[in-house]
This record gives structure tokens, C-alpha cells and sequence, in this order.
């Protein structure tokens, strides 16, 4: 195998690899981890020239100083707030990220977990499960359509999440200081955050998690929330304070929460979040489809194989590395 370069792969959630092997044959010889951390993988990592990564972080300036050679991080997911980028930008390394592969089913989960609130689906099922059968337990219900959508961010899914609440009737209002109103083709009147949570029956997070969002659903904003609304979070879970948001339902402050991310994830058992009625929690689930997996595996070997080949990869996220970084694009 002499000759070909040295990729990474510090962890994965599948069960075959021949997406990778293939995608890389003739330019990268791949090393496939299991790991969970740096210190787990910079051993095999410090020779590497390019490095595929899932979920083990964080990767920290200290980490990109024992791989020398590395000219990718390749992530196989949306967010890399688990990547100093910064940092790689400062070495020369170009990072990349998979925005697209699971925009529909982040969408239609979150429209998922909408519904199961708003009709107590859940709570139905278990009521049903224990051996009763009884709509009053599920009371206050109310109709979906006229109610007010609020979110959190109008990035790709957010927006999709907007055409699809505006199907079922809903008034949908977006807060998201990047985005001017009008300007995309989707459902949604900007307003801004805590004028938005005032008015909002249902608050769906959407925003990318940096240091200006971290926690940015906090006291202040479950305070200026309605005590009939129902907080979902699709996108990372430390968006959320997770104590702010366990204040607001013992004081009833809000009526529910429905979770696909929570922080910490996974949330520890017993944590006060767990076996509420009135909480949903999904394990990170929201990305999940067979389609969206063949995006997923493709997606970060792809962008490897185009800086491995001399190409400039599609998605860059530290788009400021150009010019300067160790693949000489």
C-alpha cells in the first residue's frame, strides 16, 4: 500500500465500510477506529493525512499539533462545534462538513414531535399501555391549526420545518439574526427572539451550536415563554439550558418539552428531565433514515478523495484556510 495516503476514521455508527474503501481506493488507505476522544486516536492519528470523524471530540488545537500532516477533517455530520476551527485554519487545515444529507428527516422529525405534544400521543400511548383508556388524563388538547410556530434559526431545516407547519394551519415566526425577512421562499415573519417567545404556542430550535448560542435558551427566555408552550429541540442539545429548562416545568413556567438532543447526551439515568409526562425524549434519532445514511457515509470520504486528488472539496466550513493550507488549495 506504499504511496497511498493515511486516513482516519476515528468513529462510525455503521456497520460496512465499503462506501469508504471504495470512495478512497487508488489515493487513501483507511484506518477505521472506534473511539471517543482525541486520546484515543491520536496514536494512530499523528502520521495522518487526512482524518474522517463521526462523534469523538472535541478536536482542540493541542490535538491538530500531533498531526502534522493532516490536511482534512472531515466531518460526517452537519455540526462541528466539536471542532476549534480556528485553530485549523491557523495550521492549514481545511475542514468540512455534511449539510444537506438529513434536512428532510431532521424536518419531518421535529414536525413529529410537534404533533405527538400538541396530541399527547405519547402520553395516549402509555396511558393506553398501563390499561387505561380515556381521553379526559390527556385534557387541555388544542387544535393545531391558528397556533403560532416560533423558530430558532431559519437555516435549511428550519425552513423546511416552516413549509411544513404552514401545511397544518400554523402561524410561523422565525428569529435568526443572519437572515433579513422575505428573504427565502418560506413561510415565516422575522421578529426578534424574546418578542417571538412571547407569542409562540410551539418554540423549535434550530441554530447551529457556537459560543453565542450555547445555553441561548435560558431563564430569561423560558420566563418570557407562555405557560402553554412547548419547547422541541432537533438541533444540539446544550442550545438548551438544561437546567433552566427543568426550572421552567417544575414552576410550570411552559407546558412540555419534546427532545431529540439533550445535554448531556445521552441523559443520564435518573435525571430530572426523565419520566415527565409531559417531556418527549428521543436518542438523537432526528437524522436517522436509510436515505439520509447513504448521504452520511458519502459525504466526508468524498471530501476527502477531492483534497486527496487536488481539489478543492465542496463543503467548507473554515473557508478562510484557502490559499494557506497543507494541501496547497
Amino acid at each position: 500500500m506504499a504511496g497511498l495516503a493515511k486516513v482516519v476514521l476515528t468513529d462510525y455508527v455503521w456497520e460496512s465500510l465499503e462506501v469508504e474503501k471504495q470512495t478512497l481506493a487508488g489515493l487513501g488507505e483507511l484506518t477505521a477506529l472506534q473511539t471517543k476522544t482525541p486520546a484515543e486516536f491520536l496514536a494512530q492519528a499523528a502520521d495522518c493525512d487526512a482524518l474522517l470523524n463521526t462523534y469523538a471530540g472535541p478536536i482542540t488545537a493541542a490535538d491538530m499539533a500531533q498531526m502534522p500532516k493532516c490536511k482534512i477533517i472531515a466531518r460526517y455530520g452537519i455540526g462541528v462545534d466539536t471542532i476549534d476551527l480556528d485553530a485549523a485554519t491557523a495550521v492549514g487545515i481545511i475542514v468540512t462538513n455534511n449539510p444537506t444529507y438529513c434536512i428532510e428527516e431532521v424536518a419531518e422529525h421535529t414536525m413529529a414531535l410537534l404533533l405527538s405534544a400538541a396530541r399527547k400521543i405519547t402520553f395516549y400511548d402509555r396511558q393506553v399501555r398501563a390499561g387505561n383508556w380515556a381521553v379526559p388524563p390527556g385534557k387541555p388538547i388544542q387544535r393545531l391549526s391558528g397556533s403560532t410556530l416560533g423558530l430558532v434559526g431559519f437555516g435549511n431545516i428550519a425552513r423546511q420545518v416552516a413549509i411544513r407547519a404552514a401545511a397544518f394551519g400554523m402561524k410561523v415566526m422565525f428569529s435568526d439574526p443572519f437572515v433579513k425577512d422575505g428573504q427565502f421562499d418560506a413561510p415565516g415573519q422575522k421578529m426578534e427572539l424574546m418578542d417571538m417567545l412571547k407569542v409562540s404556542d410551539f418554540v423549535s430550535v434550530h441554530p447551529p451550536l457556537t459560543p453565542q448560542t450555547r445555553k441561548s435558551i435560558n431563564d430569561d427566555a423560558f420566563n418570557a415563554m407562555k405557560p402553554n408552550a412547548v419547547i422541541i429541540n432537533c438541533a444540539r442539545g446544550p442550545v438548551i439550558d438544561t437546567d433552566a429548562l427543568v426550572r421552567a416545568l417544575d414552576a410550570k413556567k411552559i407546558a412540555g418539552a419534546a427532545l431529540d438532543t439533550t445535554d448531556p447526551e445521552p441523559l443520564p439515568n435518573p435525571h430530572p428531565l426523565r419520566g415527565r409526562e409531559n417531556v418527549i425524549i428521543n436518542p438523537h434519532a432526528a437524522w436517522y433514515s436509510e436515505q439520509a445514511m447513504v448521504g452520511l457515509q458519502a459525504g466526508a470520504p468524498g471530501e476527502v478523495r477531492r483534497v486527496l486528488s487536488g481539489e478543492w472539496p465542496i463543503n467548507v466550513v473554515n473557508k478562510a484556510v484557502k490559499g494557506k493550507s497543507r494541501a496547497g488549495l
